[in-house]
This record gives C-alpha cells, sequence and structure tokens, in this order.
C-alpha cells in the first residue's frame, strides 16, 4: 500500500465494515425490527456517515492524489476514482432513502449496476494480483447478485442472505484494517 495513501484504511475499508456490520447484523439478528427510531439509527450509523461519508471522503482523496502522484499505480484508478466515490454515493442514498422510509424496490435495480461495479472490480484486483481486495470484491458480488433477486420478490429469505453477505463482508473489512494499519503504523506485513 503506498505511503500517501493511509486514509484508505479507515475511511474505505472501516466506514464500509462498519455499515456492513451495522446493516447485515440487523438483518441477520433483528430482521423485523423495523420500528421508526430504529431505521433512523440505522441510517445515519450504517448508511450517511459510516460507509457513505467515508468511503466518499476517500475515493475524492484518492483520486486527487493520483492526480497529484501520477506515479501511481493505475489500480488506485479503479479503487478511488470508480468504487469508493461509487460506493461512498451509493451508501448516501441507501442511508437517506433509509431515513426517510423509501421503498426498496429500485434498489433492485441499483443492485444491478453495483453487481457489474462489483464484478470490475473482483476482476481488476485479481488481475494485480490483489486478493484480500479481490475477496472483498467477491463478496460485494454476493452481496448485489443476491440484493437483486430480493429486492425483486420482496423475498424474507434473500434479504436474510444479503445481510448474511453484508456481515461476513463486515468482518473481511475490518481484517482489511487491520492490516492496512499495522502495515502503514508499524511496518508490519499482513496481506493487504
Amino acid at each position: 500500500m503506498a505511503s500517501v495513501l493511509p486514509p484508505v484504511a479507515v475511511g474505505g475499508f472501516f466506514g464500509l465494515g462498519i455499515g456492513y456490520l451495522i446493516y447485515g447484523g440487523m438483518g441477520l439478528f433483528f430482521p423485523t425490527k423495523t420500528d421508526e427510531l430504529t431505521n433512523k439509527s440505522l441510517a445515519v450509523w450504517g448508511g450517511l456517515w459510516m460507509p457513505g461519508f467515508m468511503q466518499f471522503l476517500t475515493g475524492i482523496y484518492i483520486l486527487v492524489t493520483i492526480s497529484i502522484y501520477r506515479e501511481l499505480p493505475s489500480v488506485f484508478y479503479m479503487a478511488g476514482g470508480v468504487a469508493f466515490t461509487a460506493y461512498g454515493v451509493h451508501w448516501f442514498a441507501l442511508g437517506w432513502k433509509r431515513y426517510i422510509g423509501s421503498s426498496n424496490l429500485p434498489d433492485a435495480f441499483m443492485a444491478l449496476g453495483f453487481l457489474v461495479l462489483s464484478v470490475l472490480g473482483a476482476f481488476v484486483f485479481g488481475y494485480v494480483h490483489d486478493y484480500p481486495v479481490m475477496i472483498l470484491f467477491i463478496i460485494l458480488v454476493l452481496v448485489y447478485a443476491t440484493e437483486a433477486p430480493a429486492r425483486f420478490l420482496n423475498s424474507p429469505t434473500l434479504s436474510r442472505l444479503v445481510s448474511l453477505w453484508q456481515f461476513i463482508g463486515g468482518w473481511w473489512l475490518m481484517y482489511l484494517t487491520i492490516a492496512a494499519v499495522v502495515d502503514l503504523a508499524l511496518g508490519l506485513s499482513l496481506p493487504v
């Protein structure tokens, strides 16, 4: 990981990880807890701020950094230019939608686009042999490949499966956060 990109660990990995632990955990362990106060709390923590704001901020930071430091590997265009920025806006939308109590049906169409982005991310990071991040994108493929039919069919069973992928993804993102921080702060090398 390039030293000019330390916010990737906190902003990108940790922010999305918290979002996935919250959304996935609530969907797995409290699937019927959908009262207004719970939804608003979930929207603020698990949508707008942690995954939304932190990923968007990370994406913009990476875009500015790769504009200044042109010698950075081109894979950062995928990470910052496409993934973190797009997923950040995506989580802003999910959080706001949940906060105001909007329908989940349009999420089915959103999931189709983010499925394509997730496949692209898995391919790009696999191609450059960054397997821990490739695994993250494979988990995202599972999330969106399950979310589209879950929303189209309004299926509680598939929705719980989405939550399972999110929860697994949240823990994988915690590992990526630890690996990145330990690498940057202590110089120890965990795969990331």
